[in-house]
């Protein structure tokens, strides 16, 4: 009698497991919806968030004291961290703490804002507890409402290449640059009204993802041209090659030596 009750609170505890594994998997498979910022509550966390999307979407304007380029969060976290396929806030805020290579340890998502200050914003990361990085964890904690805690959010980061069988060629990038985003950020890559500089001195560092070959070209591939992403993954793979041969401030861990490299 014990053996068999024993069986069969096993097959229950199986079944449960089983169950619970499969709705994981559900849940990994839907797309969040994050909430519309008109819905933050009016109170002091409302307030927060609010301040957190300004900051997000106008960042040399709002957080000016940290940002040390003209870019904006929301240039690469694309609809003011919101959409799918463009590092959105809500599965980074899930995401964390997790382990990274670039820091050999486990950041929290405080220390990745910070990191992004540092190297795609080319300034100074904000302080613990400063307003601005509370703000802006609060738009993200906001954004992520309803969302499980984990790293398989879909729609994470950007969307992974295919092989192409060949390497990125920064000529071919040349000839795709002018054909797709020079009228949007300039022959010179210094961006035009709106339309933020993709080498200068007003944009990332080498130490910033984006510095990255292989990210720059998901991001492309995923997202531009803005609104009608068209090209095809060597395409990205070029461009991308040939935006980050250009000449932009060096990466802070390494010395202004290695703006040359």
């Amino acid at each position: 009698m014990t053996l068999r009750l024993f069986r069969i609170s096993g097959l229950w505890i199986l079944q449960a497991l089983l169950l619970a594994g499969s709705a994981c998997a559900r849940d990994s498979d839907v797309l969040h919806r994050p909430p519309a910022l008109a819905s933050a509550p009016q109170d002091k966390y409302g307030d927060l968030v609010r301040m957190g999307h300004a900051i997000v979407t106008d960042t040399l304007g709002k957080a000016g004291r940290y940002s040390g380029n003209r870019l904006s969060c929301s240039n690469c976290h694309l609809d003011a961290g919101r959409k799918p396929g463009a590092a959105p806030l809500w599965a980074a805020f899930v995401a964390y703490p997790a382990w990274r290579t670039k820091t050999d340890r486990v950041d929290t998502f405080d220390e990745r804002v910070q990191q992004c200050f540092r190297y795609s914003l080319n300034g100074i990361p904000p302080a613990y507890g400063s307003i601005e990085l509370t703000a802006i964890a609060a738009y993200a904690h906001f954004l992520a409402r309803g969302l499980p805690v984990g790293p398989d959010s879909k729609g994470r980061g950007f969307p992974l290449l295919g092989k192409t069988g060949l390497d990125p060629n920064r000529d071919r990038g040349r000839v795709v640059y002018r054909q797709h985003c020079q009228n949007c950020h300039g022959e010179d890559g210094g961006g035009l009204p709106n339309m933020p500089p993709l080498w200068g001195f007003g944009s990332y560092n080498k130490g910033a993802g984006m510095a990255n070959v292989a990210t720059a070209a998901t991001f492309i591939k995923a997202n531009m041209p803005l609104g009608n992403p068209v090209l095809s993954d060597q395409q990205a793979l070029d461009v991308a090659a040939y935006i980050d041969a250009q000449v932009r401030p060096p990466d802070p861990r390494r010395g202004l030596l290695s703006i040359f490299r």
